[in-house]
């Protein structure tokens, strides 16, 4: 068999990462599992965004007041992190190309309608953590905004009293649907005078209404089903980021955003009985929180919970089928997925590949699993997570084309480690990815696509 040259760019010592003892660990569960657990490791917390110079990024014209940032106080010092910045692959202080991006991405959002083509190649890039503008585009490229700026205002009141409805709808308690049917029916009972007790006689009591009720319609018995569901995702979300205090402790601002937290995940599975919520899901969501409730308009911070929820549907409607336990074994779910990935350093990097899969026999579902069904979020820090997700949102094609490739570029960038350690160390190795230059990380998930289309 005539294998395939390795080309001469992957072999650069560029792209090989050297070994750190003192690395970020991080934690990583069983191969066999499929559910996460909080990081444990401290981590670099993501630079604040500040209010953009353009005013005419608000849905509406009036100007209102810059608000004071929302500061993680796990890090007071995070604007002068330099070292911090070093040891992650990161830069410290803004580059002459963020200026300009920055710049450009400015320009673009000021338009009357916004050029999404342009926008995704300069967002491609990366979106300057300063620019205070990664809520806007994110919400642009999840499709939540239209590109006409004229229309936001509309589109953002008609979707947020939507999410109003559903909270009012899902997150009612059984006790007051009950008190409200009673209240409706002594209205009834008042307006024909046939009753002036206010109470509910025996007859008028359905069977769905009755705690004790076994019916699939059964407010109660569905209720007591939600219950599991919701314990889950009350354990998940306060294990998220326990790092940092924007999500985690015991402050206000930690409690305010776990319940967001917490109602958007309710809501999504309350309205997708057939995935319902999965451990993890958290996790996806934190980054998109993250960006909306730090956005430097007030009005827009304040409807964070209610973007959110939206944006979390969008971007999960790309991902969705691999949370379906049903669909593991299809051409859409997590494992044909990951078969993709295996594939794809097949073309790329045969070598590593073969050392792998077969000399190794590193399954890559043991690493790969949690690569792709957390989009990374577990095996960077959360400033570079961001970084990545904007590279992820900007494709055309979708963010899953765009992850794969990165996957694959995280495999090629430990290269020379892979091929010299046998199956205990490349576990390790992968199942705890070591800090990376993210600059470099998407410079050769590029690379990959430019190669493959040429």
């Amino acid at each position: 068999m005539v294998r395939k040259r390795v080309p001469d760019w992957l072999n650069s010592s560029l792209w090989s990462t050297t070994h750190s003892d003192d690395r970020l660990h991080r934690y990583s569960p069983s191969p066999t599992t499929t559910t996460t657990a909080a990081v444990s490791e401290p981590t670099v917390q993501p630079p604040l965004p500040v209010p953009p110079p353009a005013a005419a990024l608000r849905p509406q014209s009036t100007p209102t007041p810059p608000k004071s940032e929302i500061r993680d106080p796990v890090n007071k010092n995070s604007n002068n992190n330099s070292n911090d910045n070093d040891q992650n692959g990161g830069s410290s202080g803004i580059s002459l190309d963020d200026i300009s991006r920055q710049a450009q991405l400015l320009a673009e959002l000021s338009k009357k309608v916004i050029n999404m083509r342009e926008l995704r190649r300069i967002t491609s890039q990366g979106i300057p953590d300063g620019a205070g503008i990664r809520s806007t585009v994110w919400k642009l490229l999840l499709g939540y905004l239209p590109p006409d700026r004229g229309q936001w205002s509309s589109e953002l009141a008609k979707k947020r009293s939507q999410y109003r409805h559903f909270k009012e709808e899902l997150l009612m308690n059984p006790s007051e649907i009950t008190r409200r049917l009673e209240k409706s029916v002594v209205c009834d009972n008042d307006e024909s005078k046939s009753e002036s007790s206010g109470m509910l006689s025996r007859s008028q009591i359905t069977h769905g209404e009755h705690p004790l009720s076994l019916g699939k319609n059964s407010i109660w018995n569905q209720f007591f089903q939600d219950s599991e569901i919701i314990e889950q995702i009350d354990r998940d979300v306060k294990r998220t980021h326990p790092d940092m205090h924007f999500f985690s402790g015991d402050s206000q601002l930690a409690k305010s955003n776990q319940d967001a937290l917490k109602n958007i995940l309710i809501v999504f599975a309350k309205l997708n009985p057939g995935i319902r919520y999965v451990q993890g899901m958290n996790e996806i969501l934190a980054p998109l929180f993250y960006a909306f409730r730090n956005d430097p308009d007030e009005e827009m911070a304040a409807a964070a919970e209610a973007d959110t929820f939206f944006c979390f549907v969008e971007l999960l409607s790309e991902f969705r089928d691999h949370f379906c336990q049903q669909l593991d074994n299809s051409n859409v779910g997590i494992r044909s997925t990951i078969t993709r990935l295996s594939q794809l350093l097949k073309e790329h990097d045969e070598e590593l590949w073969r050392h792998l899969e077969v000399t190794t026999k590193v399954n890559p579902q043991f690493y790969a699993f949690r690569w792709i069904t957390l989009l990374l979020t577990q095996e960077f820090n959360f400033a570079d997570s961001l970084h990545i997700w904007d590279t992820l949102l900007s494709d055309p094609e979708g963010p899953l084309e765009t992850l794969l490739r990165v996957c694959c570029a995280m495999l090629i960038l430990v290269r020379r480690r892979l091929l010299a350690g046998d199956f205990t160390s490349n576990l390790k190795l992968l199942q705890h990815y070591p800090s990376a230059n993210i600059s470099h990380l998407l410079y050769v998930a590029n690379k990959l696509r430019t190669q493959a289309s040429g």
